[in-house]
């Protein structure tokens, strides 16, 4: 499997190896600890893997018996795994590091020993639980890793030309054309019903067959079930319902997530939480409503409007079609041959966010209900800025569309009432790329190039 981490890890040993330690960070089974020994394998002379998920007492108490003699502990800790360490030539990861703390606040010494270099692979790394008592190391860089990309998952599926020319199409704002267009979303709904978990897209490239991968998808919503319940502790009732409302809020035509729905007079205090932990988890990504479509989005953010995407949307389809505890083959020919008549928009909308949270965005939209001026009732999806801030034309209202068929009312309400604020308004749509109207509409696997 190849994954576009592999560059940022080679640039962070040339660039700043031996004076931080890298921290990868992401959910559960998005493929950390593969990623951390490969590259170790690639880069490295020798390399320890030491999962704190499995070691035992005898490997935890040396960081706390021999931090003051590192010669004693990389003795201990090379014979223990029968590995040679070599100056500046050896990588020691450290596997589901939060599950250890101690071994995180350690970093801050070995680091400043220089003699090997680090990288430390976890999930909840937030969590007041596992950055108690410790003192979060300064020299800890951070890096996220999310589910595999679109053009990571035609990798996987032995294609490296079609993202090129999807690339090229887009910086020329030029069509594909029928034939292209075609077979990019093609492409584009096997990976929306596949996901981008390592193990589900490996089983699809392997078998081709969904059921299969349907079971792998499972497996994993169960494993974070499991998670909810051993370390969401003191709120794990709320954290669970939260996760299980998820579907049926985005299946709504409004998708802001209604506290209500999961006890009445339900108060967001008493689920910030719950949402925070799933957050953290990298399980779901969090859009919050910007009232003001200016620079700076998260100045003007109302934290207690929200909507809730899961964070890879293969997961999401497993998790809201379960009534018979797997997902038909029917279901899943209906969503490859685009004639699933129900539920389409919002597993379009939740694998745009899904994109554009991999290529870097913090998720924002714009509501306003107002009953009293028709010409400010809007809803617009999503809004990002632009790379290069200017005095103006900064925001970039994004529109979702599932069906071929649909209205602009919003957008163009956007056009007008902002005109000093937009910059390019952008429809993403099943249809090829055209410009019109001052719109520019993109097919829906342009997402990531935004």
């Amino acid at each position: 499997m190849e994954r576009k981490i592999f560059s940022e890890l080679l640039k962070w040993k040339n660039e700043s190896a031996g004076r931080t330690a890298l921290l990868i960070d992401g959910a559960r089974r998005v493929g950390k600890s593969y990623i951390a020994e490969k590259f170790a394998q690639n880069q490295y002379r020798s390399y320890i893997l030491i999962d704190f998920n499995r070691v035992g007492d005898e490997v935890k108490e040396l960081f706390s018996r021999y931090l003051n003699d590192l010669d004693t502990l990389f003795v201990y800790l090379s014979t223990y795994y029968n590995v040679k360490l070599y100056a500046h030539e050896s990588l020691i990861i450290f596997d589901e590091v939060q599950l250890f703390p101690k071994a995180r606040a350690a970093i801050k010494y070995l680091v400043g020993d220089g003699r090997y270099d680090y990288i430390e692979t976890g999930s909840l790394m937030s969590i007041k639980k596992n950055v108690q008592d410790i003192v979060i190391p300064s020299e800890e860089r951070h890096l996220k890793l999310y589910p595999m990309d679109f053009e990571e998952f035609l990798w996987a599926m032995d294609n490296h030309t079609l993202m090129d020319m999807i690339r090229n199409c887009y910086e020329k704002k030029c069509a594909m054309g029928q034939a292209l267009h075609r077979k990019a979303m093609d492409y584009f709904r096997q990976y929306l019903i596949v996901g981008g978990m390592p193990q589900a897209v490996q089983e699809y490239v392997k078998t081709r067959d969904f059921d299969k991968v349907d079971l792998i998808k499972r497996d994993i919503l169960t494993l974070y079930r499991a998670d909810i319940v051993k370390h969401a502790q003191g709120y794990e009732m709320k954290v669970e319902s939260i996760f299980d409302e998820i579907p049926a809020q985005l299946q709504k035509h409004e998708k802001k997530f209604k506290l209500s729905s999961l006890k009445k007079d339900a108060r967001f205090r008493e689920y910030e939480d719950a949402l925070f932990w799933l957050d953290d988890a990298m399980i779901i990504n969090i859009c919050y409503n910007s009232t003001a479509p200016n620079i700076g989005l998260k100045l003007n953010m109302d934290r207690m409007t929200l909507k809730c995407y899961m964070g890879d949307t293969g997961l999401l389809i497993s998790h809201s079609f379960d009534e018979n505890g797997i997902v038909s083959e029917e279901l899943y020919k209906k969503l490859l041959f685009d004639k699933l008549e129900v539920n389409k928009g919002m597993l379009i909308e939740n694998i745009v966010a899904q994109m554009l949270t991999a290529t870097g965005h913090k998720l924002y939209f714009y509501s306003n209900p107002s009953r009293s001026d028709s010409s400010s009732r809007m809803e617009i999806d999503f809004l990002i800025a632009k790379s290069k801030i200017s005095n103006r034309h900064n925001i970039s209202p994004i529109e979702v569309k599932s069906g071929k068929n649909y209205t602009l009312s919003s957008i163009r309400k956007f056009q007008t009432k902002y005109a000093g604020q937009t910059y390019i308004p952008y429809v993403l749509h099943t249809g090829d790329l055209k410009e019109a109207d001052g719109i520019t509409y993109l097919p829906l696997y342009m997402t990531p190039l935004l």
